[in-house]
């Protein structure tokens, strides 16, 4: 077919859905997807292959990549990975007081950094200052954008320039290539490693403690934990060493849990408030894992410390918006009630959820997706090891039911038929995110709690990227 028989640009504008696309996208958006329709018809027909030019098709697929352009980047997902809190996935959950005060927040102005009793210019941690000194007992608070930022902040305004002391077995990794070593680079501190890998003891920081000592850091392992021939120092002692020499002792806690998750029958997390009885000066911790809140790093300790760490000018750059201290202090406030704390906090409730209750919505969803994949996929109730995520916890599980999916294929092309029902079950309105495992896709259940969503969304499978 000739490329002349293309229609121009301006007739494709003029056409009754071309003035739609201009209406509902403007005009410049519009002219620029039906040029780009235009050319790949061109492209295509130089090719010789075959392509739709009549002006209805290519109104159409200008219109396709037009909406696909305007759907939004940020969309919500139904974790059934088997990790609670996954970075990937953006980690705690809001409870509903929380979603609630940011969109208050961000539809008005706010009093964010103005004192209303003394009608001048107020500080914007005083929102949540009073309910973590509450919560962890320390003297003074401060909040910035994210724990790591929390850590560069402590080491730049306590040891800057200055030696820090810490064991080898803490020079730690987390996810997105967070390194202690490097932040302390880069926060102007001098790494002095103490002890080895497996064991240090109190004598090797007494003799790294000298005049160059800025602070003494303590970083509870995340992703991993050393056993076998073993030995760190007890914070207590740690506490009491740098007390006698008149250095700071700083702990990162990292997963920040408020509550006791022993109560919750889960693997107890050490606590900011326990850190602190324990000695540490400074404690930092996230405010979205296992707190339960949005992403924040949360600075907690003695007042004449977190005094200095706030007049240092990086504070302005670290600093938090106010919708993030929005959904803090809604969070905070929840735990003043510890009662009810573990139902009202996502990330508890969902962590403590029983296995009797996770098989009881196995059993729901799996007679709800058997039809959707009738043909296509066996659905087979399964034991799950889900995990808590984000470094908390790390070699602990948590028992639960799941489901898995195996596809309806001999062994040739199994392979190709279960990524085309990974794909399948990605491409819903909320997408499904699971895990493959011995040539099945996984849904651990844990994080399901819209049970209703999921399940009215399966008739839409077979339209969702094509049939599995």
């Amino acid at each position: 077919m000739a490329r002349s028989a293309l229609p121009s640009i301006d007739r494709l504008l003029r056409h009754r859905g071309g003035a739609a696309l201009v209406a509902g996208h403007g005009r410049a958006a519009a002219t620029a997807a039906l040029r780009a329709a235009v050319a790949e018809a061109r492209e295509a027909l130089a090719g010789d292959e075959p392509a739709a030019i009549g002006d209805g098709a290519l109104i159409e697929r200008a219109g396709a990549a037009l909406a696909a352009r305007r759907r939004a980047r940020l969309r919500p997902v139904f974790n059934l990975t088997g990790t609670v809190l996954h970075t990937n996935l953006g980690r705690a959950p809001l409870p509903e007081e929380a979603v609630a005060a940011v969109a208050e927040a961000a539809r008005r102005a706010t009093n964010l950094e103005f004192d209303l009793d003394r009608m001048r210019r107020g500080d914007r941690d005083d929102h949540v200052e009073d309910e973590l000194r509450e919560l962890t007992g320390a003297e003074a608070a401060t909040v910035v954008n994210n724990n790591a930022a929390a850590v560069l902040l402590v080491l730049n305004s306590l040891a800057l320039r200055r030696q820090v002391p810490i064991s080898r077995g803490e020079l730690i990794e987390i996810g997105g290539a967070f390194r202690i070593p490097e932040i302390m680079a880069r926060a102007g501190a001098r790494l002095c490693e103490v002890g080895t890998t497996n064991r240090t003891h109190l004598g090797d920081f007494a003799a790294a403690i000298g005049p160059a000592t800025g602070l003494v850091m303590k970083v509870h392992p995340s992703n991993f934990e050393v056993r076998g021939f073993a030995a760190a120092v007890a914070e207590t002692d740690l506490a009491a060493l740098c007390r006698e020499r008149g250095v700071p002792f700083v702990v990162d806690l990292g997963s920040g849990a408020l509550a006791d998750l022993a109560r919750l029958g889960l693997p107890h997390e050490p606590t900011p408030a326990e850190t602190l009885a324990a000695g540490a000066d400074i404690v930092t911790f996230s405010g979205d894992k296992l707190l339960g809140g949005p992403q924040a790093g949360i600075v907690a300790g003695r007042g004449d410390l977190v005094a200095r760490i706030k007049r240092n000018p990086l504070k302005r750059a670290l600093r938090c918006d106010k919708l993030t201290l929005a959904a803090l202090a809604a969070v905070l406030g929840l735990y003043r009630d510890p009662d009810s704390v573990a139902e009202r906090i996502p990330t508890l409730r969902l962590l403590s959820r029983s296995t009797a209750e996770l098989a009881a919505l196995a059993e729901r969803t799996a007679r709800a997706l058997a039809p959707a994949l009738a043909g296509i996929a066996a659905v087979e109730i399964v034991d799950c090891e889900s995990q808590v995520g984000s470094g908390a916890a790390p070699t602990r599980t948590l028992p639960g039911k799941g489901l898995a999916l195996r596809p309806l294929t001999g062994r040739r092309g199994g392979g190709a038929a279960l990524k085309r029902l990974v794909a399948a079950l990605r491409a819903l309105p909320v997408p499904v995110l699971g895990r493959v495992r011995d040539g099945a896709l996984v849904l651990d259940l844990r994080c399901l709690e819209d049970e209703a969503g999921f399940v009215d969304q399966l008739a839409q499978l077979s339209l969702a990227g094509g049939r599995p």
